[in-house]
């Protein structure tokens, strides 16, 4: 039998910006359903939804220029509905129904 918390969706909006959009598709917004908890029963994380990034909605191949070793590349800004990720608990942070979360690469060539 499945209960009600195992349907349960939070709507996230999820931007890129700095470059990182042409990872996905090319498209700066996205607005995805993920489940409120994990395979595990726990609240997801920002970490959780970088994974659900990879997995579901990137569709280059180049995985290496947002993550590497599982985590937010180095030179890549996360904004938590406009505040730092740092200051929410960076991948540890629960998210919330409705939160916009946001990429931005910090990377340029040239």
């Amino acid at each position: 039998m499945v209960t009600a918390t195992e349907n349960a969706q939070l709507r996230v909006v999820v931007e890129f910006s700095g470059g990182l959009e042409m990872l996905f598709s090319d498209q700066k917004r996205h607005v995805i359903s993920i489940p409120t908890t994990d395979e595990n029963g726990k609240p997801v994380t920002v970490a959780y939804l970088i994974e659900y990034l990879c997995k579901n909605v990137m569709k280059d191949s180049r995985k290496e220029l947002f993550v590497l070793d599982s985590q937010i590349r180095p030179g890549i800004l996360v904004l938590i509905n406009d505040a730092d990720w740092e200051l929410e608990g960076e991948e540890k942070y629960a998210i919330q129904n409705g939160d916009n979360i946001l990429f931005v690469s910090t990377l340029h060539g040239g």
